[in-house]
């Protein structure tokens, strides 16, 4: 019976923990209705939900209209060689909007729903959450066919959400 109950507060301390270290309230989308998507050149506060961020430690934010749109500058940067990013160094906060909440999270810590039948205004994207248990339950009720990590996302993936294989 002490067994049971040890790991019910175990799963529960694991589960609270987990969610305040990725729900941190100093991460803000401070963009205006002039803000557009470095990739897409869309107006972001359009579709609030889908909002990605970068912001370097030059202090320059960049602003994606979904997180496959940031995930492609992210992996690719030199293809817009005028930001200046030259190294992994350069960027600082990596975030994005957890779907459920609408709250900014750290991309880098987030888990993607991939395949699922919720497309962003870039087409079909990468649906992000703060945990890996809102994202498996998003992908069992939208069709996912994949959770993964940030660190699981390559050019390949975005090349073929991108329909550009």
């Amino acid at each position: 019976m002490y067994k049971k109950i040890f790991t019910s507060l175990v799963i529960t301390l694991s589960v609270w923990l987990a969610s305040s270290l990725s729900a941190n309230d100093s991460y803000v989308m401070d963009y205006d209705k002039e803000t557009t998507c470095l990739v897409r050149n869309f107006k972001v506060y359009e579709n609030p939900q889908w909002v990605s961020k970068i912001e370097l430690t030059n202090g320059k934010k960049l602003f994606f209209s979904s997180p496959k749109s940031m995930i492609e500058f992210y992996l690719v940067p030199g293809r817009w060689f005028d930001i200046g990013v030259k190294s992994e160094e350069d960027f600082k906060d990596i975030l994005v909007t957890n779907f459920a909440t609408l709250k900014p999270i750290d991309a880098r810590g987030a888990f993607f729903v991939y395949g699922s039948n919720t497309t962003s205004p870039a087409g079909d994207d990468l649906v992000p959450f703060a945990t890996y248990e809102e994202a498996k339950k998003f992908a069992s009720t939208h069709n996912g066919k994949r959770v993964m990590s940030f660190n699981q996302i390559s050019d390949a993936l975005i090349r073929l959400l991108n329909g550009s294989l």
